[in-house]
């Protein structure tokens, strides 16, 4: 096999979303710590009941795959991709980078640092299996999937943010603003970081606000794809879905549930919107 192509489970990918006897897929697993039980992010983790014992939990946390995760699949392929969740926020893209260090041939495996998380996770993906199917060599592959990754967006309508907070991957202050029952903020990712981009008075209002600013980013999206993932908010997944097809022409809009450590961190209602 050439090329492979491994992503951690903050992207939401299952680990059949892609297969393909030229290009091997794999989904390498976070694990969330609630008191002395171990969750691991993978396709049989039932997320209600990580979430209830979370929640009737006062100790949680999340922790990255080691790096002989990574390391062990290697010989596998020729070339190998690692799309991690932003390396702002987890050490995912640090382990990937040791494993890619400690192997023989370290030239021939490319650790991309998505600078997000999710469904900007999924984008990544989707274009380098793109690029890989044009059979175009390895070093071009990387120089285009860095651009390509460099122009994504993504947004966070959160209801909660406890976990963000509690282990460090917003500030307090931020959190205390985010967490005021009338204000519903629109949060972004900016160089692989969580901030605050707009405060808005009530749910729908601050849908409506961010199909405009999805809207003001271009005239024309037709050759992209919009993905939202949600825990436990299909309902709202659907209405911004709707508003965004009336006003914006992607070439297709995805709806997905989220995984452990996405909704471990979002939480209920929590949505995240990327392109």
């Amino acid at each position: 096999m050439k090329y492979q192509i491994l992503v951690d489970s903050a992207s939401d990918l299952l680990s059949d979303y892609y297969t393909d006897p030229e290009i091997g897929f794999k989904v390498v697993p976070l694990t969330i710590h609630v008191n002395d039980k171990e969750y691991v992010d993978n396709d049989s983790l039932n997320i209600q009941e990580m979430l209830a014992d979370m929640h009737a939990s006062k100790k949680s946390s999340s922790a990255c795959p080691a790096p002989q995760s990574f390391l062990s699949e290697f010989d596998n392929a020729e070339y190998t991709f690692i799309v991690t969740i932003t390396s702002k926020l987890s050490g995912c893209y640090n382990s990937a980078v040791v494993a890619k260090n400690s192997y023989s041939k370290p030239e021939n495996i490319c650790v991309i640092d998505s600078k997000a998380v999710s469904g900007t996770e999924m984008l990544i993906v989707d274009k380098l299996i793109e690029l890989i199917k044009q059979d175009l060599p390895y070093e071009q592959i990387v120089k285009e999937i860095t651009e390509y990754r460099d122009k994504r967006s993504l947004y966070f309508i959160l209801q909660k943010f406890d976990n963000l907070v509690n282990n460090g991957r917003m500030s307090k202050i931020a959190g205390l603003i985010a967490s005021k029952l009338v204000i519903r903020p629109i949060c972004i990712a900016y160089e692989g970081e969580i901030k605050i981009a707009k405060k808005i008075i009530g749910i729908k209002n601050t849908f409506t606000k961010l199909v405009q600013m999805i809207g003001e980013k271009a005239k024309d999206f037709s050759k992209e794809t919009l993905i939202i993932t949600h825990c436990f908010a299909e309902e709202e997944a659907n209405y911004i879905k709707s508003d965004l097809e009336k006003k914006c022409n992607f070439k297709e809009i995805r709806i997905l549930p989220m995984r452990g450590l996405c909704s471990y961190y979002a939480l209920e209602k929590g949505l995240i919107i990327c392109h």
